[in-house]
């Protein structure tokens, strides 16, 4: 009978994959202690078979469920804390937060270049107005058996925009037995969450687990401005998931997840720190409204100075912010086992994803400054100085979702080896079709008075050119787009084993991508003329190119006038070279190369800018992973890496012509050549069998080689492309050095009082540029890069397991315990706006867990 080998084999992979590989994730329990000590035990399937950790040429890091508890991963993002290489975009929130691994960066609308995998399946697309990392749900990191960060191009098994790396998240799967467990947390910022899971076994081919989470927790970023919430950055999500696992017949397993998250938060505010004190007069040809956000950015940082606002204060006038997440998803993974040399493997998966967003996309509290500009504008009778202003207020518009997409995936694998062991091979094929549910569609109050823009609730305030008998004009854009994915692949990837010391492996993987995109986006001028009101002075398409003389008010309304169909498709190559050497059973060597590649994309937002082509890059990596053993065991493993881009996707700031009608914009372009290289080293050591040190350690060198915007069209409604870059500068969320140091001990109380464990984590990160370069008069000739400053970031845990032989463990955590105040993106609006406004991560976090065990 081959069931019990099947059922063997499925869970062995999955609970000895869980043992960390880096020392952040080294080990609670005393399997893990044994994994630490001998590290040649640990499995994981990092090439979608069950192979031992040190012999995958793959860097790559590994937490398992005790490490999550303990260092406190919430959120997809918090991974970036612990895992050298991996730095985040938290531009738009920690929830909408994209990733950045060895330097390979998302901007914009671009595809992800980490792709986040949640049981063997990527994660549900989300295209909304935003860039998103196209990430899992908020509470999708309760109840895992481990999380696996593969660093460097995972093309070839794993598809999707994989050029930086995957990220792959393994649920816990039902067992056998009757156990679970409930945990409560309270903390600082009154943080209250509750977790829970259940596994209960209805047969012996019969199982079912049940796993929940609720936490919320208020914002860290004090809002000041005495309009809307109290504080932004707050965490309120509820998260559900049910697991099924039935052995159909000995040798056929069916495994179902449907899983549910729903995240309703304020959403996030940056702080203002700098702003453009000497803007060019539009009285004497420069942007009119440049000049007047760059002023009244610099009198909300006039305020913030006279209040003494702190680091974590910011100053946002949008009366009903809201960021609103859901996600649901169901799986099915179907296994049989045909022979002993052969095993087929069908996953499918449909998932949707909704947002619902409103929220001032440069966090503003925006009134006409007072200048002798603003001043001769007001004895025209154009405008009021001192009247509020939003500069961009997206707004959710009443029956409309911002973002809503469904995704359907189907992949069938062939796992196999050959009769003498020597050759093992995987070979699939992939779909995978996303399709709108109805229309992406939000509104968005510019240069107005805008409390309630998805209701067209603007006042005009700034005159944009119009004359002097109107007080002045508020800009409503409508966005109302639409997209269909299809992205398929086929795989294989074979490793020949020549003796039991060489052996060389090959992958190739055709992928083919199509997008196409409708839009029928179009903006409302709001008129408000004195003793009359605010009426619509005018609403025509925002695609000024293919539509320049549509007029919406008088053919009734109708957006299909301003349809814009624009496909985007793309076919390529990629596959993988390696070698490997062991001379002993305890060291490998290895060298390969590989071809990497990111989809185009398309964004209605820039007219004559709306596409842009792939990306390839070619990955070169040498590698060494040394297991130790003795009187110290460990292990040392360390990875040198090339990576050389071409075609390049990057962000370009737009700056609108005067008159277009448009806030400028941020277009994706193909601008050029990058090289990225450096060297990643984990290590760690076991002392006296309690004490478990630790050290992961990345050196990343990026440069851009090559950068030069497209010329814009004579039509265009910009006039002006900055990319976000110049040859000899780096990489964005590319940090040069990156330093994580851990410390683990374990202190026997004995049977039947428990055990007590200490840990620690120090992690350092280089300063890095982000998004933008900003300017004052001193430097306007050479504008200075956006930065962020180095980090040192440290965080404590204790705990006291299975109290006086009760079951109920007791722990605590703190994060941050420095309070460092440190920023962690950019707004990037310096070249269009003239503000410079950071996002901050969290401060000082602590807190009490009580988890009650029960069961086998």
């Amino acid at each position: 009978m081959r069931g019990p080998l099947l059922r063997s084999a499925l869970l062995g992979g999955v609970l000895l994959g869980s043992i960390s590989t880096a020392m952040p994730a080294l080990a609670q329990s005393e399997t893990q202690s044994r994994a630490a000590i001998n590290p040649g035990e640990i499995i994981v399937t990092a090439r979608r078979t069950e192979e031992r950790l040190q012999d995958v040429p793959i860097s790559m890091t590994v937490y398992d469920s005790a490490t999550i508890e303990k260092r406190n991963i919430v959120v997809a993002s918090d991974l970036a804390t612990y895992t050298p290489s991996l730095s985040v975009n938290t531009r738009y929130g920690a929830e909408k937060a994209s990733f950045s691994l060895r330097g390979f960066n998302q901007d914009g609308a671009t595809a992800p270049t980490v792709g986040v995998y949640f049981a063997d399946v990527v994660g549900v697309r989300a295209q909304g107005g935003t860039t998103s990392g196209n990430s899992v749900g908020a509470g999708t990191f309760t109840d895992l058996q481990n999380v696996q960060v593969l660093k460097g191009p995972q093309g070839t098994l794993f598809g999707r925009n994989t050029t930086g790396g995957a990220i792959l998240l393994v649920p816990t799967k039902p067992t056998d037995m009757l156990e679970g467990h409930i945990e409560g947390t309270i903390g600082n910022y009154d943080q209250r969450r509750l977790q829970a899971a259940l596994n209960v076994p209805l047969a012996e081919t019969f199982k079912v687990r049940l796993a929940v989470d609720r936490n919320k927790r208020d914002g860290y970023m004090k809002n000041r401005s005495g309009i809307g919430p109290d504080a932004y950055n707050n965490t309120d999500y509820v998260y559900a998931r049910l697991s099924i696992v039935a052995d159909l017949t000995p040798d056929l397993e069916n495994y179902t997840i449907f899983h549910y998250s729903r995240s309703d938060t304020n959403g996030y505010a940056n702080r203002y720190e700098n702003c453009d004190r000497t803007p060019a007069s539009p009285l004497t040809g420069g942007p009119f409204t440049r000049y007047f956000t760059a002023t009244s950015a610099c009198a909300q940082l006039d305020r913030q100075a006279a209040r003494g606002d702190g680091k974590l204060d910011v100053e946002v006038s949008n009366p009903d912010p809201r960021f609103l997440l859901e996600t649901w998803q169901v799986i099915n993974t179907t296994t049989w086992l045909a022979s002993d040399t052969l095993t087929v493997k069908n996953i499918a998966s449909y998932g949707e994803f909704r947002e619902d967003s409103a929220f001032n996309l440069y966090s503003d509290n925006f009134t006409i400054a007072d200048t002798p500009v603003t001043r001769t504008f007001q004895s025209l009778g154009y405008l009021t100085v001192g009247a509020p202003y939003n500069y961009i207020a997206l707004d959710i518009q009443p029956n409309y979702h911002a973002a809503a997409e469904s995704t359907v995936t189907e992949e069938l694998q062939l796992q196999g080896r050959s009769a003498n062991g020597k050759f093992n091979y995987v070979v699939g094929g992939y779909l995978e079709f996303s399709r709108p549910i109805g229309w992406n569609q939000q509104r968005t109050g510019i240069y107005g008075n805008c409390p309630d823009a998805g209701n067209l609730g603007c006042t005009g305030v700034l005159p944009l050119g119009l004359p002097a008998t109107t007080l002045g004009v508020a800009l409503v854009s409508e966005s109302r787009t639409r997209f269909d994915f299809d992205n398929h692949g086929v795989f294989a990837q074979g490793t020949y084993n020549f003796t039991e010391q060489f052996a060389l492996t090959g992958g190739f993987r055709y992928t083919f991508d199509k997008i196409v995109g409708d839009s029928e986006s179009n903006r409302w001028n709001l008129v408000t003329i004195p003793g009359v009101g605010t009426i619509p002075g005018g609403r025509v398409c925002n695609d000024v190119l293919n539509h320049p003389t549509v007029n919406l008010l008088t053919n009734g309304g109708d957006t299909t006038a301003c349809r814009t169909r624009i496909s985007n498709k793309s076919n390529r190559p990629t596959w993988l070279i390696d070698v490997d050497f062991k001379p002993t059973p305890d060291m490998l060597f290895y060298a390969k190369y590989a071809r990497g590649y990111r989809q185009g994309g398309v964004n209605f937002t820039n007219p004559g800018l709306e596409t842009w082509k792939p990306e390839k890059v070619d990955a070169y990596e040498i590698g060494a992973k040394l297991t130790l053993r003795g009187a110290v065991p460990g292990y040392f493993n360390v990875a040198g890496f090339y990576n050389d881009f071409s075609d390049q996707q990057v962000f370009g700031a737009l700056i609108a012509k005067q008159g277009s009608g448009l806030a400028g914009g941020a277009a994706i372009i193909n601008a050029g050549k990058s090289k990225i290289q450096g060297v990643e080293v984990d290590t760690g050591v076991t002392l006296f069998e309690r004490l478990r040190l630790s050290a992961g350690y990345t050196y990343l060198d990026t440069e851009i080689k090559e950068l030069a915007a497209p010329a814009l069209s004579p039509d265009s409604p910009f006039e002006q492309i900055i990319p976000r870059g110049e040859p000899g500068d780096p990489l964005s969320y590319s940090p040069k050095n990156r330093l994580t140091v851990s410390a683990d001990i374990d202190v026997p109380l004995g049977e039947k009082t428990g055990a007590l464990s200490f840990g620690g984590n120090y992690t350092y990160t280089s300063s890095q540029a982000v998004d933008g370069y900003f300017y004052t008069a001193a430097t306007a000739a050479n504008p200075e890069r956006v930065r962020i400053p180095a980090t040192n970031l440290f965080n404590l845990n204790a705990a006291w397991t299975d109290i006086m032989g009760s079951g109920i463990d007791l722990s605590a955590f703190a994060i941050n315990i420095t309070n460092k105040h440190y920023k962690t993106a950019s707004g990037g609006g310096f070249e269009s706006s003239g503000v410079l406004d950071f996002a901050y991560g969290p401060p000082r976090m602590y807190g009490l867990r009580l988890k009650v065990n029960f069961g086998s």
